[in-house]
């Protein structure tokens, strides 16, 4: 029996157990920030009731038993003693009330989609199969207000009105991600950050940029997201190594 086949007596223990995975291999890519940034999981039919980080603990540490159960439309959220980073609350709160097709949301700070957020033009060009995965995916927040209390959560949260928008490039601030699965979401914040390295280095060169027609970004995006079990598997097999080092992260 292997690590993940455990059931402890708790709720939503595969989803907790996954979203945990999700947390120690951000960690390991360096795409988290100190004890911020946040993500969350929708374990109810209309997506108010979610799994989320415990407040200021290191994605390198989280265990499955260690996730917040939280209920977006409950207003003393932030009031008992295991309350939630405000911030976390304010976005993700936010995001499970107002968008149920965003089962899954991931907010980091990573390094290259920050970057990319820092620019004036901070939209994404198709130069290479992985940018071009986000074709017409992705939603640029250009009026960051602070930090993202309930007030700028709630604003945020607007712009993901889309279903097809996933990603949404938080203008001077980071990237927030959102999908229906912890696979789901994993994978494209992956793909999204090693996208948007590609983009930076391509500028560094000064060189003009090969970007691809707009029908054959808009191919690719589709055809990508239609690959059969590419998320699904991503996530097993790094749960996979995480159990043959003897990882904490489904206890």
């Amino acid at each position: 029996m292997t690590v993940t086949e455990l059931r402890p007596n708790m709720d939503h223990w595969q989803e907790r157990v996954d979203l945990a995975a999700a947390f120690r291999w951000t960690a390991r890519l360096n795409m988290h920030e100190a004890v911020a940034n946040h993500f969350s999981l929708s374990v109810n039919d209309d997506g108010t009731q979610f799994l989320m980080n415990p407040n200021q603990k290191h994605f390198s540490r989280i265990k499955a038993s260690d996730l917040l159960l939280i209920d977006a439309n409950d207003p003393e959220t932030l009031q008992g003693p295991d309350a939630p980073d405000p911030t976390a609350w304010g976005l993700h709160g936010a995001l499970h009330r107002n968008c149920p097709h965003a089962r899954c949301a991931m907010h980091v700070h990573s390094i290259h989609a920050t970057v990319l957020a820092s620019l004036a033009d901070s939209r994404l060009p198709a130069i290479d199969q992985n940018t071009a995965m986000f074709f017409d995916r992705v939603v640029i927040d250009d009026h960051y207000g602070g930090l993202a209390f309930e007030e700028e959560g709630e604003r945020c949260a607007a712009l993901f009105a889309d279903p097809k928008k996933t990603v949404m490039v938080m203008g001077n601030h980071g990237v927030m991600v959102i999908g229906q699965t912890v696979a789901q979401t994993f994978t494209r914040l992956y793909y999204f950050e090693r996208a948007a390295e590609t983009y930076i280095r391509a500028l560094q060169t000064g060189r003009p940029l090969r970007v691809l027609p707009d029908d054959i970004a808009a191919k690719t995006a589709d055809e990508i997201e239609a690959y059969p079990e590419q998320d699904d598997r991503h996530l097993a097999e790094l749960k996979t190594i995480l159990d043959e080092e003897g990882s904490t992260y489904a206890d």
